[in-house]
């Protein structure tokens, strides 16, 4: 295994498995893919997003205050990552079952991601 000593060793400081439409990306070789840095980051404030049920509180509820403040419990959630500057995390609520988010890292910028949810039918 040969080291490329010109590459920064924080370019690969977070590495995760890429996680598409809740299952795991393979390439051709069924090998999984990768995701690194400020993508690696991303996918972990949405899977933080999703088990920590706030997300779920969501489908079942209607009022606008109500909806507010989990919100601002998934803010505080996501603020709790060490790799992203407080006070940085933006809401974009697109649809009520789409939220783009925003942040920024102290070392890769600014990330994005995206959570959706559906609204069980009845």
């Amino acid at each position: 295994m040969t080291t490329d000593t010109n590459q920064s060793p924080s370019l690969n400081k977070y590495s995760d498995l890429l996680i598409i439409d809740g299952a795991l990306s393979l390439d051709v070789g069924a090998q999984p893919n990768l995701t690194h840095t400020r993508a690696s980051i991303a996918q972990d404030v949405k899977h933080m997003l999703m088990a920590s049920g706030l997300v779920t509180k969501l489908l079942a509820q209607r009022s606008s205050v109500m909806r507010s403040d989990v919100y601002t419990e998934m803010e505080l959630l996501i603020e709790t990552d060490i790799r992203l500057v407080p006070g940085s995390i933006e809401f974009d609520i697109r649809t009520p079952e789409l939220i783009a988010i925003t942040a920024t890292t102290y070392e890769f910028g600014q990330l994005s991601t995206e959570v959706t949810y559906v609204t069980p039918t009845s």
